[in-house]
């Protein structure tokens, strides 16, 4: 393949499927680049940083057989195909563990959305990851490298801040993203203007497209603000994140926004996130998901020990009466259904966490009003 010198030229947005060159597919994980932003491709990153874009050919076939391309569709994959992809992390109990690296011109593919680095440990029943072996970076016309954070949507205009729900869980594929879109439904259905953000994790579309469908609008992720994933950023980083997505949800309208937290509790951004208070500052209500009792009991004790009070309970632990039964008497907190949420069961809370800090603060003030007023009643006698 000669294609460090190859003028990318004709591949834009247009003629990226074209017959007329090389076909190269466009990842989600990139949905945000412009095809006329793609030049040509210059030599391979010596010490990849996430958010490098490069132009890859699959080496090998492993655990992702498709790739999910930038429209939504998912793209069977093949030996010597070509693809444009960008470095990142990847956190996932359930998969892999991987960085943004590379061996010499080579890495994995660590997500479907188009996310590449290397793998350092997987779950033991997945495969080993689909092998890459790097062309060289992707410039711009002025031979610059692309990053994704270049194409990050820009600041919002000022608006009203929407009420703020977080999912969170227990583990993965605890059905959180299930819980989050069912909530979307329930203030669809009451006439919420409902913006729906997934916060944190690595690119793939599925969860976005999930609320987008469920009646989200606008529906945005991390890559909206310039990231292929969010393990391993810094605190700084994620706030402004959230600020950027949750600022775009107010300037489109939204009063809602159902946000989801990647993983489970343990998880580095996830803690990070809901320990900070300028992140808690700033939320109106949690709902946890789990797929067990005993996980969902533990979890919202550790939310407890953050000052954390969980509005209700969801997730798959919610497709067993009994599992809710349990939950309930546990932790006294509410078990809903898909169903429920679905049909707008948290729609009308009226008091939020905001709310309920703010009576409370008011409630302690006026107490202390009076007790200093007593107090100087006292001394005059």
């Amino acid at each position: 393949m000669r294609l460090h010198s190859t003028n990318l030229a004709p591949m834009t947005a247009l003629n990226f499927g074209s017959a007329k060159g090389p076909h190269v597919r466009i990842p989600y994980a990139l949905r945000r680049v412009p095809g006329d932003h793609v030049a040509s491709v210059g030599m391979c990153p010596t010490n990849p940083q996430p958010g490098d874009i490069v132009l890859a050919c699959v080496e090998r076939i492993g655990k992702n057989t498709r790739l999910e391309l930038s429209n939504g569709r998912a793209s069977a994959l093949h030996e010597r195909d070509l693809l444009l992809a960008v470095f990142g992390n990847r956190y996932a109990t359930d998969q892999f563990e991987g960085y943004a690296r590379a061996e010499g011109d080579c890495c994995d593919l660590l997500s479907m959305g188009g996310v590449c680095g290397m793998v350092v440990s997987r779950h033991a029943s997945v495969p080993e990851p689909t092998r890459l072996r790097i062309v060289g970076s992707v410039v711009d016309s002025r031979g610059v490298p692309l990053r994704l954070r270049d194409f990050a949507l820009p600041r919002p205009t000022r608006a009203m801040r929407p009420r703020v729900t977080v999912v969170c869980g227990s583990a993965m594929d605890a059905g959180k993203t299930y819980t989050a879109m069912s909530l979307i439904m329930g203030l669809v259905r009451c006439e919420r203007r409902v913006a729906g953000i997934k916060l944190t994790g690595t690119a793939t579309g599925r969860d976005t497209w999930n609320f987008f469908d469920a009646g989200a609008r606008p529906a945005l992720d991390f890559v909206d603000g310039g990231f292929p994933s969010t393990y391993m950023c810094d605190p700084d980083a994620l706030l402004d994140l959230y600020h950027l997505l949750l600022g775009h949800a107010a300037a489109s309208g939204a009063v809602e926004a159902v946000l989801e937290i990647a993983d489970g509790l343990f998880e580095r951004e996830t803690a990070m996130l809901l320990r900070s208070a300028a992140f808690r500052g700033t939320i109106d209500h949690i709902v946890f998901a789990a797929s067990d009792p005993l996980g969902a009991a533990a979890g919202i004790g550790l939310l407890r020990d953050w000052g954390i009070e969980p509005m209700a309970v969801s997730g798959l632990i919610s497709m067993s009466p009994l599992a809710m039964e349990e939950v309930a008497t546990a932790t006294g907190v509410r078990c809903l259904t898909a169903s429920e949420l679905q049909n707008g069961a948290l729609a009308d809370e009226a008091l939020s966490m905001r709310a309920a800090m703010a009576s409370t603060n008011s409630a302690m003030a006026s107490t202390n009003s009076q007790v200093e007023m007593t107090a100087s009643e006292l001394s005059d006698v």
